[in-house]
């Protein structure tokens, strides 16, 4: 593997794959059925069930996209090699558990698990590259949140097709969540990730062997009364600012799950 400093000429790397295309068009359908549906109908849940999970999972493929690509400015031909730069979340190293585990907390909990993964070699970059590597996944979901809650802010009403916007907010809301779970320095995730070329050899070597337990640990967290209760008042308070009800997020949960 050959590093080079600094950005790269961008040459015809970035190659969309079919599947994210495919996701992409699910979500589309989804906000479509949500958009003509009229509230508490089985074409509205379906719709806001679509437009959610699909919708989520193409954020998490444009979250592992802005790791690979930043990464690939940098020097690092493996992530082309691996397919990172397709979008396709199965190229990721645990499509089961990349995909899958977020997509199954977001269901039946509301919850934004950080998702995606990608096998990048950032210890062999200098310190402030591989912190803008590890810092570009959350910079993403960042954007996604403030385009979502802008749109929702400017355009939504709820007098007018509301289970789109409600369908819309709740997925705003997982991107200001997992933004802020990403960020959280536990060995796994980026915010450690971020942190790590500041620490010494010795700690490092010594919170490796965790880093493989750091969703769970996560989770393990979010179980706990006090710190959820502090977590999701931090997540309200981020996406209250955008001035979007948060009202309008709790119903397009309510809508998502349409078996409860």
């Amino acid at each position: 593997m050959t590093f080079l400093p600094g950005a790269r000429t961008r040459r015809a790397a970035v190659r969309p794959s079919p599947v994210f295309f495919g996701v992409l068009a699910v979500a589309v359908l989804g906000g479509v059925l949500a958009w003509q549906s009229a509230p508490r109908s089985t074409g509205g849940t379906v719709g806001v069930f679509l437009l959610v999970v699909a919708g989520w999972i193409v954020t998490v493929c444009l979250h592992e996209f802005g790791h690979a690509f930043t990464a690939w400015r940098y020097g690092d031909d493996e992530v082309a090699a691996r397919g990172y730069l397709t979008l396709n979340p199965l190229k990721y190293s645990h499509p089961l558990l990349s995909i899958g585990l977020p997509v199954l907390f977001i269901a039946l909990g509301g919850i934004g698990l950080p998702g995606g993964a990608v096998y990048l070699r950032t210890d062999l970059l200098p310190a402030r590259a591989a912190r803008r590597i590890s810092l570009a996944g959350p910079a993403v979901n960042a954007v996604a949140a403030v385009v979502l809650l802008v749109t929702i802010r400017v355009f939504g009403d709820a007098a007018t097709h509301p289970v789109f916007w409600y369908g819309l907010s709740f997925l705003a809301f997982l991107q200001v969540m997992a933004t802020v779970l990403n960020l959280i320095p536990v060995p796994g995730l980026d915010g450690y990730a971020a942190l790590e070329p500041s620490l010494s050899p010795k700690t490092r070597r010594a919170l490796d062997q965790y880093k493989g337990l750091g969703m769970l640990f996560l989770i393990a967290l979010l179980f706990v009364p006090s710190i959820n209760r502090v977590f999701f008042d931090a997540v309200y308070g981020l996406f209250g600012l955008s001035g979007v009800p948060e009202i309008w997020a709790q119903y397009g949960n309510y809508l998502m799950r349409f078996w409860l």
